[in-house]
């Protein structure tokens, strides 16, 4: 089978599945065999610029046909049987209507499977129906048990912390938007409270005021789409905000920057990476410390 997936966490599944995609999105890094896959589409947005500058070219690209565009000619001489997109998010990815219509236009005769996750279960039963749309369905049953396995222990882990602390996650900095979708889910399973945003809701910015009036004890800081080195380069949005100083997770050392580009807004099987990477940052005594290159307490990087 041909498969194309034109989001990252997808192209993740199929090769966690078994299967080698023909052609990916031009975001596709990982496993970094993807790398090497012809792009199927390209972005309008310079993913280099600021968190400020890449808000404006998102907010003009989407009043100007979209933030993404399909490579036709790639696709029609790729010659898909299966094309997997999403319907998360229009700035995370390529749009299901986008492709619909690309497919159309180009007279494929190919099956395009949307994933729309908002949950771990949504995550499963991505797994699960890529897995069916691949014939690779008991290998799906195995990646879903595999990573249900490795939830239910940081769950019973974190259920022997003493305390529970309020948890805010910004996946981007200018504006302040607080992350959404599996996130709360995530950071309750690792033993946290987070009352900023309910489970499943999509992100959304706030105002600076809020975060200062909620005062998280602990704060991750994980723009999507940015690297380490990128989120390093844009802290100020952050770090240059009134109050920053008096906030408690500040006070206490309790801010972590996590990479938003392959873990906590990539919606595939790292997402329980995630989740235990949380779970330190939220109870550094019960966890395993995560790599360097994925996790950095603030502190560290200002040493």
């Amino acid at each position: 089978m041909r498969v194309v997936t034109l989001l990252p966490s997808a192209t993740e599944i199929v090769y966690a599945l078994g299967v080698e995609p023909v052609g990916v999105s031009h975001e596709c890094d990982y496993p970094p065999a993807a790398s090497e896959r012809p792009s199927v589409n390209r972005s309008r947005v310079d993913p280099t610029a600021d968190s400020a500058e890449i808000n404006e070219q998102v907010a003009t690209a989407e009043d100007d046909g979209g933030v993404y565009a399909i490579e036709r000619e790639t696709l029609a001489r790729l010659e898909p049987d299966l094309i997997v997109t999403q319907g998360v998010c229009d700035v995370c990815a390529v749009d299901r209507v986008v492709v619909e219509d690309a497919v159309a236009d180009l007279g494929l005769d190919a099956e395009v499977l949307t994933l729309d996750v908002h949950s771990l279960a949504d995550l499963y039963e991505s797994i699960q129906r890529i897995g069916d749309a691949t014939g690779r369905h008991e290998r799906a049953a195995d990646l879903v048990d595999t990573l249900q396995a490795r939830v239910g222990a940081v769950e019973s882990t974190a259920a022997d912390a003493e305390h529970t602390p309020s948890v805010a996650v910004l996946d981007w900095t200018d504006p302040v938007m607080v992350a959404g979708h599996w996130v709360p889910e995530m950071v309750e399973i690792a033993g946290g409270r987070y009352q900023l945003e309910d489970a499943g809701a999509h992100s959304r910015p706030r105002e600076w005021a809020e975060i200062r009036e909620y005062d998280p004890d602990v704060l991750v800081v994980s723009p999507c789409g940015f690297d380490l080195a990128q989120i390093r380069e844009n802290l100020g949005d952050v770090t240059d905000r009134p109050g920053w100083q008096d906030l408690t997770a500040v006070v206490d050392d309790r801010v972590v920057l996590v990479d938003g580009h392959h873990y906590v807004n990539r919606s595939g099987p790292r997402l329980v990476d995630t989740l235990e990477y949380l779970g330190w940052a939220i109870h550094p005594d019960l966890f395993e410390r995560p790599p360097t290159d994925a996790v950095q307490p603030l502190s560290a990087i200002r040493q």
